[in-house]
């Protein structure tokens, strides 16, 4: 049995150690916000967090998160941060068809808190490893930028 915490809850699966991470969150665990893009860890769409580190769900075998902290989108989205993140998105047009959104809002999240004042720059580099077909990545900088601003003192790691 591997046992890892998922969104704050202790969890269990029997499930060969080399299936990927993505396919357990979505089908043994029904959460369905974690996205496949690119099966690669290219575009970012299935970003997750691991020990409070970004990391691509779609190259994790299974076999590797034995006791470790796993967060999905759906985890955070009851955090001040992410009410932040997802009002920001919405005044800066930052989504379209919304598929890489919840890989989008991982990688804004990891970058607030480390860096909670970022340049533009800055921000292009922390979303540098997830990939956006609709909107063009100018809304979605806006958006992180808004987030900054809005919650700023918020960021920091308790």
């Amino acid at each position: 049995m591997i046992k890892f915490t998922l969104n704050g809850r202790l969890v269990e699966t029997d499930a060969p150690p080399t299936a990927r991470l993505l396919d357990l969150i979505r089908d043994e665990f029904t959460l369905i916000g974690t996205k496949e893009g690119c099966g690669e860890g290219e575009c970012g769409a299935c970003s997750v967090f691991v020990n409070n580190h970004l990391q691509n769900s779609c190259l994790i075998p299974i076999g590797s998160i034995d006791g470790t902290d796993v967060i999905t989108i759906e985890g955070i989205m009851e955090s001040e941060q992410f009410k932040i993140l997802d009002e920001s998105y919405s005044s800066a047009g930052g989504v379209q068809c919304g598929y890489c959104i919840p890989g989008m809002v991982m990688a804004s999240a990891a970058l607030l808190s480390k860096n909670p004042h970022p340049s533009e720059a800055e921000i292009r580099e922390g979303i540098s490893g997830n990939l956006c077909r609709c909107t063009g990545y100018n809304m979605i900088v806006d958006a992180i930028n808004l987030a900054a601003k809005k919650g700023d003192g918020l960021w920091q790691k308790k």
